[in-house]
């Protein structure tokens, strides 16, 4: 396997490290959901589809592939607002401070991930369709991984939406409520 540098980060035999650690984290995290909240098939159906663009892109073509690690970035803009945002959902039943932390939390939440989800990534994804249907990297990542790719990460992008969809909803739901009992 030779390195290949393609517009970007260099992953090659010598240097796996970037997909090496995300891989290995969203394995854990992957458990993580599985054992712990194994309803949440949204989040794991997420988890699932990232797992397989990393996988095939260090194992199938052996490159970072510079598109798949600006995705990767994207997403983890949302992760320690995310992050907090779930940990206080685990608590939100028994720790006063827990709902606060839900309550300030969730808005600017649901907001960054909807711009970040809804608007940013769609858009870098049509420029990444644009770039292999221009024949670009057709000499580094074979025509059936960048297919597969795109179709994935259509369908993360739709997932990840829903979810968003679902908590704006709920967030509403709950508002309203709040709103009946100030009212009666």
């Amino acid at each position: 396997m030779q390195s290949e540098r393609k517009r970007g980060v260099t992953i090659s035999p010598k240097n796996p490290r970037v997909l090496n650690y995300n891989i290995a984290y969203f394995l854990m995290d992957l458990l993580h959901f599985i054992v712990f909240n194994p309803r949440d098939l949204l989040f794991i159906a997420n988890h699932l589809v990232t797992l397989f663009i990393f996988l095939t892109s260090w194992y199938l073509v052996s490159h970072g592939a510079y598109a798949i690690l600006v995705l990767l970035i994207l997403a983890e803009i949302t992760s320690a607002c995310q992050n907090t945002w779930t940990l206080a959902i685990a608590r939100k039943n028994d720790a006063v401070f827990a709902v606060k932390l839900y309550d300030l939390l969730s808005a600017p939440f649901y907001t960054v991930h909807s711009i970040v989800r809804g608007l940013v990534v769609p858009y870098f994804v049509y420029k990444m369709f644009a770039f292999y249907a221009s024949g670009a990297a057709k000499s580094v990542i074979p025509k059936r991984v960048q297919v597969s790719w795109i179709v994935v990460i259509l369908i993360d992008i739709s997932v990840s939406i829903l979810w968003v969809s679902n908590l704006w909803a709920e967030f509403y739901r709950e508002r309203m409520g709040k709103l009946d009992k100030k009212i009666r």
